[in-house]
Formats: structure tokens, sequence, C-alpha cells
């Protein structure tokens, strides 16, 4: 027969409440018995029934990830970092997918969250980013925490774990003029996130910071996928005056940069050095490894969930934390080739 919460208690000589104020890990519970409860539960196999337990509470024990991101490695990273946290205080996770550019997607989080007694949200950009979808959540009170890019924001605007991009990349381009490049090209990401932004931003605060000037040609739009990088390298490539390094807006452009390089016959550093942004397993996949700017996405995610358990729950008051990501230097950045 399966194992009921009745025998836990039995088993470890404490009432029903007392086994469940120790697997919703609520604080006050004198360690002698977490260790009995947790022995119990141990010798008896017990298998809490997390589903059942959020019906029949009146609080909601279920985090919402919602998610619009071209970059699978990102998502598998914050689906990671938020499991790791709903897993040490006793939560479920529910995944949603979305379309940020969907005109009924305010309808749609909403009703995601009446109909699915969430107890709050973890927002990705570009939905963290949009102000649309927050004035719809604050509409029905709803619980949510923003991972945003930005070296600012206001503190009394809710639940929020900010990513320093601009500082990043300063640091990444930095490192390149360190090497002696002064020609230097930027291929971005889409500017539906806000991080794009500041990474070009920090791009061309560190040219200007080494009064040297932004070729604005060499600045080319494009998207956070590897064709986009493939595309935007075949583009600088071609130039009559091409630049001898690229700084890519993340990772997977980077790779694509680097794979039309070398159909191109290049070789990369000796030819153009190509530099990325977060850190991905691309950055570490391709051949040579690619200098990037580590982002610590598990952590960032594991952070923002706690804080949005914590205020949940009425444990804490801390509403604000901020990442600096810095670089990784790898194999694919040298001081340019002079003959």
């Amino acid at each position: 027969m399966k194992v009921t919460i009745n025998d836990v208690a039995k088993y470890a000589g404490v009432s029903i409440k007392t086994v469940s104020r120790v697997t919703n890990k609520e604080p006050s519970v004198k360690q002698a018995t977490i260790d009995k409860v947790n022995q119990a539960i141990a010798a008896l196999n017990y298998q809490p029934n997390l589903a059942a337990r959020n019906l029949a509470s009146t609080s909601s024990y279920v985090i919402g990830f919602i998610y619009d991101n071209p970059n699978a490695y990102y998502i598998i990273d914050m689906q990671n970092g938020i499991l790791s946290a709903c897993n040490d205080r006793g939560f479920e996770l529910l995944i949603h997918p979305c379309n940020a550019k969907s005109e009924s997607i305010c309808d749609e989080l909403t009703a995601m969250v009446k109909h699915s007694r969430l107890a709050g949200l973890v927002l990705t950009p570009p939905m963290s980013e949009d102000p649309n979808i927050l004035a719809a959540l604050d509409k029905i009170n709803a619980n949510y925490v923003r991972i945003i890019a930005g070296e600012n924001t206001d503190k009394n605007k809710g639940l929020t774990v900010l990513v320093n991009d601009k500082h990043g990349a300063v640091e990444i381009t930095q490192h390149l003029i360190s090497l002696g490049h002064q020609h230097i090209g930027f291929l971005s990401g889409d500017h539906q996130h806000e991080s794009t932004k500041e990474r070009l931003l920090g791009f061309r605060k560190a040219i200007e910071n080494n009064k040297l000037t932004v070729n604005e040609n060499w600045v080319l739009d494009g998207k956070y996928s590897f064709e986009s990088g493939v595309e935007g390298a075949n583009k600088l490539i071609a130039m009559k005056n091409r630049p001898s390094a690229i700084v890519a807006c993340n990772d997977e452009i980077a790779a694509g940069a680097l794979f039309a390089a070398r159909l191109a016959g290049l070789d990369i550093p000796k030819d153009l050095s190509i530099v990325g942004f977060e850190d991905s397993p691309f950055s570490r996949q391709t051949w040579p490894k690619l200098t990037t700017v580590h982002q610590p996405n598990v952590e960032i995610a594991q952070i923002a969930t706690q804080l949005l358990i914590n205020k949940h729950k009425d444990q804490g008051d801390e509403k604000f934390k901020i990442f600096t990501p810095n670089p990784v230097i790898r194999d694919s950045s040298a001081s340019p080739y002079t003959n």
C-alpha cells in the first residue's frame, strides 16, 4: 500500500501538521524534529504528492517559468536553476513557452496564472522587459520576478535580478583593444531584447574609452542565432576594408561567424579574432574554443526563484540582486597579424 503522511507522522511520533511543515521546509522547526521526520520519510520511502498538496492547500506550491527565447542553452540553464530552487523549497515547476509578439500574450499569461494557481512567475527577456505584460500581471496582483539586462533599475518595482551586460561587453571589447585591435565589428542580436542594446552600448563605450572610432558599417543587425552569425560575418569578410576582430552578441552568433570565417579560408585567430557572450556550450564546442563573457545563467535563475519563493512565503525582504558578467579568455582571440 502507498505510504501516506499519516504513516510518516505515526512513525516519527509527531503530528501530521509537523510533517507538513518539515516537507514544506517552513522555518521555526527544531532541527531535531526535522531529522526525526526526515528519518521516517527515508525509512518508509514516502513520496509527497505535490499536486494534491497544491490543491488541498490555501497556498500554492507551483512556480511558472515563462519564456520566448531562441537560445536552447539559455532555456535549459534557466530551467535547471529554477528547478534546483524549487526542489530545495518543496515547489513544483510549470514551464510555459510563448510568443512574446502575440497580440494576446497578456491575456494568455493572466489566464495561466489564474487557472494554474501559481505562487509566482519567473519572467525572462523579452517578457520581463515588456511594460504591457508587467501591467497586466500587476492588475491581477500576480507575484513575479524579472530577470533583465541593465546597469540600474528602480528597486521599488518589485523583485528583480539584474544582469550588467554592458559591463561584460565593455570588458570583452577592451580585451580585443588590449591585444592591439583598432578595427572591430559588432554582430547584433534581436533588438527586442534589452541585452542587445546593453551589449552594443558596452561595445561603443569601450571603443570611445580608448579614443577609437566606431565604424558604423561594421555594426550589423541580426538575430540570436548561428545562421545570423554566418550571414553577418560573410558581410564583414566581403568588405574591402574588413575589421580585424568581431564582437558577437552571443555565442551562437560567434560560432556562426567562426564557421563563415573558416569557410572563407581565414585562420582564427591569426586572420580574424572572434569573441562571444554568455559562455554557453557553443563557446566550448567550436574550434578554436571561443573567448566569451561568462554569464552564470543557472545561478541567476536559482537566485531569482529564491527571491520569488521568499516573497510568497513572507520570508525575508530582499528584492534585488545584480550579476556582473566577466570575460573568459580562450583561443579565438589574439593580437592582429601583421606581415
